[in-house]
């Protein structure tokens, strides 16, 4: 096996070098490429580096570890083996026997060698497959689909919040009123959202996850990060020859990418 190398982010430094330590001691093979000290630092180094393993602190500033390996999922180059994610979490932070549930990798803080030793061993196990080891990318999209909020469609009988029928955007001095019905799609883009309809868009300030748990999650389908569909107003699916889902809108010109996360959704019934 050749050497393979690990990207960690954790911002607490002290927690970072101590896992860097810890790993020397039990793969003294391993090459620690990368020490990030927040999600958006994640993302940026794991895209450049492209290493073979992550250890992702669960709670982060910028980004969480799921929303870091989800960003990954979306962005990652074909041509490149998905990494091995280890998820790095405090029992009190986050459910473990939703790690389990997904069948993810997962190590409590503070970490224990024991512990850690066995994770080690497993990554080993699954790096000696080489190239042809199971497909990493689809089992990570599946753990995705588990452990964060919102990658499925909810039955329509699911207890949810008063459902927003009305939308408010200011425009200049005036305030439309838009019809929850007619929004074909939202778009993140910062602090803001742009609530677009077949006559005109508009921003409104909010984000994506004070909104959805107010639409109907039986029609309003996230299908990107920082997309959500009216699901009532589309065409078609296209799908690529690389596997790649286009959304064709009915009355517009829109076109709207699927990312990989979410294409479960398109499967055929």
């Amino acid at each position: 096996m050749t050497n393979k190398r690990a990207l960690i982010a954790e911002d607490e430094p002290i927690l970072a070098l101590t896992l860097q330590k810890m790993l020397g001691k039990l793969w003294p093979e391993l090459q620690i490429c990368c020490l990030a000290e927040n999600g958006v630092e994640a993302v940026q180094e794991a895209l450049t580096q492209l290493p073979d393993i992550l250890f992702l602190d669960i709670k982060m500033p910028g980004k969480t570890g799921l929303e870091v390996a989800q960003e990954l999922a979306e962005e990652w180059p074909d041509q490149k083996p998905f990494p091995l994610i280890v998820y790095v979490t405090a029992y009190d932070e986050y459910a473990v026997e939703a790690f389990e549930h997904s069948a993810s990798d997962y190590v409590l803080k503070p970490i224990s060698e024991d512990r850690l030793n066995k994770t080690v061993q497993r990554l080993q196990a699954r790096l000696a497959d080489g190239p042809q080891r199971p497909n990493e990318l689809e089992r990570v999209l599946e753990q995705l689909r588990h452990l964060v909020p919102g990658q499925t469609a909810q039955p329509a009988n699911t207890a949810q919040p008063e459902r927003l029928r009305i939308i408010r955007a200011a425009v200049g001095n005036q305030i439309r009123m838009i019809n929850v019905d007619d929004v074909l799609y939202f778009e993140a883009t910062d602090k803001y959202i742009n609530v677009v309809t077949r006559e005109h868009s508009s921003l409104i300030r909010s984000s994506l996850r004070e909104l959805l748990p107010q639409l109907d999650s039986s029609i309003f389908w996230q299908i990107h990060r920082s997309t959500v569909v009216n699901t009532l107003h589309i065409q078609i699916a296209n799908k690529d020859e690389t596997g790649k889902i286009t959304l064709k809108l009915k009355g517009s010109e829109d076109k709207l990418q699927v990312s990989r996360v979410y294409a479960h959704l398109f499967r055929q019934m």
